[in-house]
């Protein structure tokens, strides 16, 4: 696909690190980040890892800038290493004039003797550089990097380490070069021109629990600091400053931005089986499982547990022992009348679909987290993908109503978390909350979260029974809207039953005709209910002008790059607008076909395949839809990639069928 230069176009930082998994990438990068945020500057970081739990190459990119970012870049502007692999990786996507950092002692480092990189991968790389007429090492890649114009920075690391080492009496050199990675991050910033002490205040923060080694790390910062400052100072043509913070941001990673808004809805329960990359929110559920409660006001439902557990709480995580587990525990629990939710991602909702069938039948709350990645089996497990979306639609057999709602960004994921409780205890069925491995596995600056916005509404929850008939209570009345009344199971004053077959209104098994027409449309009837009742605002966006020139429709994490990439096309003179759809089933079917109906020409954007949600819109609203732009590599679109599709397309130089193939 023909890529436009967009370097003038961007007014922001992209810097990488990689390495060896377990050797300190992520921290390294959170140390970056921390760094670039105390500073005020805007942050946006994307993991990247292999599937395994040591051995193959990580990487991670943070991109700051003064402005709002919301998405990643393809362009490299500076590159950090401190082994070979990164090097052969990522060394040609450093742009002309941007730098990469190395260590000397590697130089000698042949492309042969890493046995990480695949073979395929070897054979291009290896004929670039003999059409160079370069040899196929550190060298050879380097040299042809330089000769693209990208400046090379040699480190000394371990004359540094050593250095360190002598401060604190420390000479064991395999020691001493765990903090290779944050050398790597103190040259970077030093090359920058970059405030020193955010660094080691960054580094300091990151090693709270272990002091000693934060101020080894410290002392390493300032030591890389003083060597860039005599040798290279004020070589590179690109410098990083501080600015002053119009506001208080939080920096946080997509796991965690849901595994707190859990908390905060109430969830008392949350039950997994460790998956990629869903894990990560219970692990961190697990480790902040005690929290401060606030009863705000009288009306706050946390005002009778703070009251009972004199301010503290807790949530109860529990790691089953398989995924068919783990949601019907939490079916359990939503019975018992507890919040109750279970993450999970692909091949674990697999196990889960009988499981959710069972909580249609009994009209029981329960939410599921779904951490989209690649797909079908194993797939790729730490890998991105939105090929869940008509599987979320339609798992489990027969007929029984869910709710399915994406997350776009970080900011809804929180919001959106909180929603996924309220509908699920409202409308008493399972919601499943749409969450990708790019939400998941990325962090951001972004605005503290207003708990005042949170709303907490537990729908027809009845504490006590007063209406039962012989120590009975018809749990499945039928009612006008197909909602009844919900106590939870062992209230006093009341029995009735739960089980997998069709049921009367005690839930006594039945399986007479008319009972069960009764049944099926009072349970399917409550998804005409939640169309009615859930706000329009809650359930799409729309952004850009609307006499647009294209307008873009998509779902989940692809919302950054749409909106970063309408920026650089506004620029252009190409108008671009934008349907996110958020509340997918039920489907807003009458205002998604006003948007469209009026739009000059539609253009479908999605990381998977088939283009699932275009063909449900087409379902929907019986319109046309023929421009797509997909993506199936398993990494995420970039802001760059977005851009150059839509520009193409604006021009008619397009194909119908777009695919985006960047990516690591």
């Amino acid at each position: 696909m023909e890529r436009y230069d967009r370097r003038m176009k961007r007014d922001d930082l992209s810097w990488m690190i990689g390495g060896v998994q377990g050797s300190g990438v992520d921290t390294s990068a959170n140390v970056f980040a921390r760094a670039a945020a105390s500073g005020g500057l805007f942050v946006f970081g994307k993991r990247e890892y292999y599937s395994n739990i040591k051995g193959e190459h990580s990487y991670f990119q943070v991109r700051v800038s003064k402005t709002q970012i919301r998405s990643h870049v393809d362009t490299v502007d500076m590159l950090a290493t401190f082994e070979e692999e990164t090097i052969f990786r990522h060394a040609l996507e450093v742009r002309k004039e941007g730098a990469i950092v190395y260590d000397p002692d590697q130089e000698s480092k042949k492309l042969a003797e890493v046995p990480t990189i695949e073979h395929d991968a070897k054979e291009i790389l290896s004929e670039e550089l003999a059409k160079n007429g370069l040899s196929a090492d550190i060298r050879g890649i380097l040299e042809l990097a330089r000769r693209r114009g990208v400046h090379i920075y040699p480190i000394p690391y371990n004359d540094l380490l050593k250095a360190v080492g002598s401060k604190f009496g420390e000479t064991s050199l395999s020691t001493l070069q765990r903090m290779l990675n944050i050398l790597a991050v103190a040259a970077s910033y030093a090359l920058l021109g970059y405030d020193q002490k955010l660094v080691e205040d960054a580094v300091k923060r990151q090693f709270k629990s272990k002091p000693k080694v934060g101020e080894m790390n410290a002392v390493g910062v300032a030591s890389a600091y003083e060597f860039v400052n005599q040798k290279y100072k004020g070589s590179l043509g690109i410098r990083l400053e501080p600015v002053p913070a119009k506001d208080v941001r939080l920096f946080v990673r997509g796991n965690s931005t849901v595994a707190m808004a859990k908390e905060l809805a109430g969830c008392r329960l949350q039950t997994y089986y460790p998956i990629t990359p869903a894990s990560d929110e219970s692990e961190y559920l697990e480790a902040h499982s005690e929290m401060e409660l606030d009863g705000r006001s009288a009306d706050d439902p946390q005002v009778a547990e703070v009251q009972a557990m004199q301010g503290k709480g807790s949530i109860a995580v529990v790691q089953s022992e398989d995924e068919i587990a783990a949601v019907t525990m939490a079916i359990g629990g939503g019975i018992a009348g507890v919040r109750s939710a279970t993450s999970t991602s692909g091949p674990g909702f697999s196990l889960m679909a009988e499981g959710l069938g069972y909580a249609g039948m009994n009209e029981v709350p329960v939410v599921v987290t779904l951490y989209s990645r690649g797909g079908p089996s194993t797939g790729l497990p730490t890998r991105h993908e939105q090929g869940d979306l008509r599987f979320a639609l339609h798992a489990g057999h027969g007929e029984f109503p869910r709710l399915i709602l994406a997350s776009g960004d970080l900011e809804e994921s929180f919001y959106d978390t909180i929603r996924a409780f309220n509908y699920s205890e409202v409308y008493q069925t399972p919601v499943i909350h749409l969450v990708d491995k790019a939400l998941a596995n990325s962090d951001a600056t972004m605005p503290m979260f207003d708990v005042n916005r949170v709303k907490i509404d537990r729908g027809l929850f009845l504490k006590t029974i007063t209406d039962a008939v012989n120590g009975e209570f018809k749990r499945f009345q039928p009612t006008e809207n197909g909602i009844s009344p919900r106590p939870p199971i062992g209230t006093k004053g009341g029995v009735y039953w739960h089980t997998g077959d069709e049921h009367d209104s005690l839930g006594h098994i039945s399986e007479d005709p008319t009972n069960r027409d009764m049944m099926m449309e009072k349970r399917m009837g409550k998804l005409e209910v939640a169309d009615k009742e859930i706000p329009m605002e809650d359930r799409l966006n729309f952004f850009g002008p609307e006499d647009a020139d294209i307008t873009v429709v998509s779902w989940g994490s692809t919302k950054g790059a749409i909106l970063d990439a309408m920026e650089w096309l506004k620029e252009d003179g190409i108008k671009v607008n934008f349907l996110q759809l958020r509340l997918i089933h039920p489907f807003p079917t009458a205002r998604v076909t006003e948007i469209l109906s009026k739009a000059k020409k539609v253009v479908g954007i999605e990381m998977n395949f088939s283009a699932q949600l275009i063909g449900i819109v087409r379902e929907r609203t019986c319109l046309p839809i023929e421009q797509l732009v997909v993506k199936y590599n398993g990494r995420p679109m970039s802001c760059e990639e977005v851009y150059d599709a839509l520009r193409l397309i604006s021009e008619g130089k397009a194909p119908k069928r777009v695919v985006l193939k960047h990516g690591a």
